[in-house]
């Protein structure tokens, strides 16, 4: 039996770390896609553990180069095209849209484009966002839902889903999208608010300086009533998998259909320290952004109703595996 290829962009991202670990698990060969910039050792601390396995191979490439991922679509023909490559922080979108825009949209057609010249039987996931929904229309957010983005990343990433749609009715392409509510893990950057908690909580915890004002102590934050639909990384990774185990390309929401405030998500850290975080959140406005999005809660029914899919995490095992993790890390440094 032919042993099956993905290609991986983001190769050293939260997303595709998992994902390489569960399709490696499932016998496959891995082509993960990095950046010339992200190559050095110190960016690559999420997938360094899957570098000695003789089925994970990295290639250098970037979605914005069409060049390049034409050379490597051509040099693997691979069976299942994972596009989890993006600039992917909501916030730093406001400053660089430009940049947001051309990675977002742009990218995702470069790599449709190659599959469509050289490979265009292999199948495709486009990593979406529930950031397309921005100022809800309705709650909870469906597959119908109408998009309403409320951010430069949101309309990129808007743009890159319709391509996705365009490319599988134009020219038959298995192209799916995952339209993702946020999730986090332990492997997430700590520029994304869940992470700055959890870290923070942990080096409260440790007598460590959190580093963001004089006061060591302190952790300063924006809009605290702020509600997700949060889940867990490798939950969701292992979604894009089944998604691409369907004859038929589709799209799905993939959320776990349970809310969620910033203020809880700092109930929980600090809480599961013995901490109350009332003692040492400030709010700052400059981590408001001009259009805030106040609430995303997905309904997963079509994707577990076809898939079968089930998150293994919960709200609360999801903060803890984060802050554990946290703890573990910083231990060293106390």
């Amino acid at each position: 039996m032919k042993q099956p290829c993905a290609i991986i962009s983001g190769a050293r991202g939260q997303d595709a770390s998992y994902l390489a670990e569960i399709l490696l698990e499932k016998n496959y060969r891995v082509v993960g896609i990095n950046r010339r910039s992200s190559a050095r050792d110190s960016a690559n601390w999420r997938i360094a553990h899957l570098m000695s396995n003789p089925n994970y191979i990295v290639e250098l490439g970037d979605i914005t180069d069409s060049g390049s991922i034409n050379r490597i679509v051509a040099t693997y023909q691979p069976d299942e095209f994972y596009n989890l490559a993006a600039q992917s922080f909501v916030g730093a979108s406001w400053n660089e849209p430009y940049h947001t825009l051309i990675v977002n949209a742009g990218g995702v057609v470069n790599c449709l484009e190659a599959l469509r010249q050289v490979k265009p039987d292999t199948k495709f996931y486009q990593a979406s966002t529930s950031e397309l929904y921005g100022k809800v229309q309705e709650t909870p957010q469906t597959e119908t839902t109408p998009f309403y983005p409320r951010s430069p990343y949101g309309f990129a990433k808007l743009a890159g889903y319709w391509a996705t749609v365009n490319y599988r009715e134009s020219y038959g392409i298995h192209a799916t999208n995952g339209i993702l509510f946020n999730h986090e893990s332990p492997r997430r950057g700590l520029e994304f608010v869940t992470r700055k908690i959890t870290d923070a909580a942990a080096k409260i915890k440790l007598g460590i300086p959190t580093g963001y004002t004089k006061r060591a102590d302190e952790l300063p934050l924006g809009n605290i009533e702020s509600k997700r639909d949060w889940g867990h990384s490798r939950d969701f990774m292992q979604a894009a998998w089944l998604m691409l185990q369907e004859e038929v390309p589709n799209d799905y929401v993939v959320a776990t259909g349970k809310l969620h405030s910033i203020r809880d998500l700092l109930d929980k850290a600090f809480g599961h320290l013995g901490l109350d975080w009332r003692n040492h959140v400030t709010k700052d406005e400059k981590f408001w952004r001009p259009a805030e999005v106040d609430l995303l809660l997905g309904d997963p029914t079509k994707i577990k109703k076809l898939l079968g899919w089930e998150p293994s995490y919960n709200f609360h095992a999801l903060v803890v595996d984060m802050v554990d993790s946290d703890l573990r890390r910083l231990r060293g440094k106390a």
